[in-house]
């Protein structure tokens, strides 16, 4: 007897994804209004300080901004998970065409490379 295995998850699995990945969605795009908030309150602020506290200001200005830059590239993963949900190709490996372990999609739930792909990918090098 063969067992066959499975290629894709069931239409009940990627409806539990795509509540996961909606929660953290709702959850980055609250954050980035956020931090845009943040970063607008700041640079009003700035024509009223003196030379310190401006660099101060700068700092923290430079740090909400690098903030708002990776909130912003996950919001873009994880609305990409949304359309591979759509077209049918969320959680199989993008390098070895294999499903992604469950428990990894839950903990990355916009992973494209299962464990075995991502231990056997080449460090970046250091130029």
């Amino acid at each position: 007897m063969t067992v066959k295995k499975k290629i894709r998850y069931s239409e009940e699995e990627l409806k539990e994804f795509e509540g996961i990945i909606n929660e953290k969605l709702h959850k980055v795009r609250e954050d980035l209004k956020e931090l845009k908030i943040s970063i607008a309150k700041i640079s009003l602020n700035a024509s009223k300080l003196n030379k310190v506290e401006e660099s101060v200001e700068v700092e923290a200005r430079e740090y909400l901004n690098s903030l708002a830059a990776r909130q912003y590239k996950f919001m873009l993963h994880l609305e990409r998970a949304l359309e591979r949900i759509k077209i049918g190709t969320y959680g199989i490996c993008v390098v070895t065409g294999q499903l992604i372990e469950k428990e990894r999609l839950y903990a990355v739930p916009h992973t494209t490379h299962s464990l075995a792909a991502k231990k056997n990918r080449p460090l970046p090098t250091l130029s």
